[in-house]
């Protein structure tokens, strides 16, 4: 099981969407103003100067539930090497979720920087996610590849 690629890319499709959500998705800081915005997968924080703090959760939220899901959908990949159908199926899901990820997270990063009319700076997990994406890609070429060679031994016998 660990000897093939693709479980090793399914490993790396874990490994950085377990990391992606301890980092920014967004943020944004002015000096002069003391305003500051933090955007998580968990959600976004935002201080004013004199001000208390506040949270909201809601829909940021969804960037962590998406994220969670992706790395149990590769986990659970990476148990049914037995059956290579069922990880083509489990992994063309988990591109789907990947890329649902994605799509929301910049859309959310643009729609508070236009709402809040500042030019933030996206954080690494915009990054992160694309590179999971590429990973868990990958794993499904090799996983699709596995499945063509033991279809042609089959035909041989």
């Amino acid at each position: 099981m660990l000897q093939r690629i693709q479980t090793v890319f399914m490993i790396l499709v874990i490994l950085l969407m377990a990391t992606s959500l301890f980092f920014n998705v967004w943020s944004f800081e002015s000096a002069e103003e003391g305003v500051s915005y933090l955007m998580t997968p968990f959600g976004l924080e935002m201080e004013a100067a004199g001000e208390e703090p506040v949270s909201q959760t809601i829909p940021y939220v969804l960037l962590a539930v998406l994220a969670i899901a992706s790395i149990t959908v590769a986990a659970i990949e990476i148990t049914k090497f037995k059956n290579r159908l069922l990880q083509i199926k489990l992994g063309t899901l988990n591109s789907v979720i990947l890329a649902i990820t994605t799509v929301l997270g910049v859309y959310l990063a643009t729609d508070l920087s236009g709402s809040k009319e500042v030019a933030g700076e996206y954080g690494i997990f915009i990054f992160m996610v694309p590179a999971a994406l590429i990973c868990n890609a990958l794993a499904n070429r090799f996983i699709h590849r596995d499945e063509k060679l033991v279809r042609s031994v089959d035909r041989i016998r």
